[in-house]
């Protein structure tokens, strides 16, 4: 049965990504014009626990879809992971007349919202995450702009790394998920890319390419580590040890988290809010918006965590032949 819903929450939750803005406002102004009020919940689940809630208007979200950042900021919970935590913020909701919530975030935050649904509180996902690791959706907010960063950054260090005839190894963030590896390995034209899914750890196998291609005239190599794999720091003095080229480790880290979200994450972001908004409209709950073959759809919030995901072994088997 579909439950009426008069007002609506929209919180995001643990990694922080560009485009979550351009969410927001997506969420926000569709509820609007859908006749619903619109409450934000400051700081995530744990925002919501402490009653950090503000009430939310069409200016609310002026002049904010080309920030990257989210203006409800974020933070991890794990009182929210418990049963004492879960009751205790549906309470709240109710306590302000929240009867729908929109979580943006990833898979650690709608098993969170699959729990306030569970609860009674109407609850819609949005993916968000530079992590590209939701399996029900081919796209996530901030990847876009992650990856592009990601790139940007690989190119300058190309430059300097072929200055100095230099083996570098640049670390890119994506937790277990190589994708942002994958990507970039491609669009830089790296000679190694070291994905968590496929990696064997063969180190010598790795020193034996740099050997051969310094051999071949390469004045550079360049390898993308993913930062399920890590420890770039170390690799790079065994590599500088066992071939004598200057090796150096390049950590991206949290940069691949900020900046101005590209055209594609300010859209797709915006339509995936306005989707979310539109579902609690109609009283639908415990969904994940997705975007899946060039559709907007939608999912069972327990049915999209129980599926797994996998770097397309295509694409894999491509940037193998063009890494040579």
């Amino acid at each position: 049965m579909a439950k009426s819903v008069k007002t609506i929450g929209v919180l995001t939750s643990g990694g922080d990504a560009p485009g979550m803005n351009a969410a927001i406002r997506g969420v926000v102004r569709t509820a609007i014009h859908q006749g619903l009020k619109v409450k934000g919940i400051m700081r995530g689940y744990a925002g919501l626990l402490q009653e950090e809630i503000v009430d939310m208007d069409s200016t609310s979200v002026s002049d904010i879809i080309h920030r990257g950042g989210t203006i409800l900021y974020t933070a991890r919970c794990m009182e929210f992971t418990t049963p004492e935590g879960q009751e205790q913020g549906a309470e709240i909701c109710r306590k302000h007349g929240i009867d729908g919530i929109v979580v943006i975030g990833g898979d650690g935050s709608f098993r969170g919202a699959g729990k306030l649904a569970a609860l009674g509180i109407n609850t819609i996902g949005v993916p968000g995450t530079i992590d590209l690791d939701i399996a029900c959706t081919d796209y996530t907010i901030g990847f876009d702009t992650a990856v592009n960063t990601a790139m940007e950054a690989i190119d300058k260090i190309r430059d300097t790394s072929t200055s100095h005839e230099r083996c570098s190894i640049i670390e890119v963030m994506g937790r277990n998920a190589g994708y942002i590896a994958l990507w970039c390995g491609i669009a830089n034209g790296a000679e190694d890319i070291l994905l968590p899914e496929r990696y064997d750890g063969d180190e010598q196998a790795l020193i034996n390419r740099v050997i051969e291609n310094r051999k071949r005239g390469k004045k550079h190599n360049i390898i993308i580590n993913a930062e399920g794999i890590g420890h770039s720091a170390s690799m790079a003095r065994r590599i500088e040890a066992a071939t004598g080229i200057e090796t150096r480790a390049t950590i991206l880290g949290h940069m691949q988290r900020g900046g101005t979200p590209t055209c594609k994450d300010r859209v797709y972001a915006s339509i995936m809010g306005s989707k979310a908004a539109l579902l609690l409209a109609e009283g639908k709950s415990n969904r994940l918006v997705a975007y899946k073959n060039g559709d907007y759809v939608d999912f069972d919030i327990q049915e999209a965590l129980n599926m797994k995901k996998d770097i397309q072994e295509d694409q894999y088997e491509i940037a193998k032949m063009l890494v040579r």
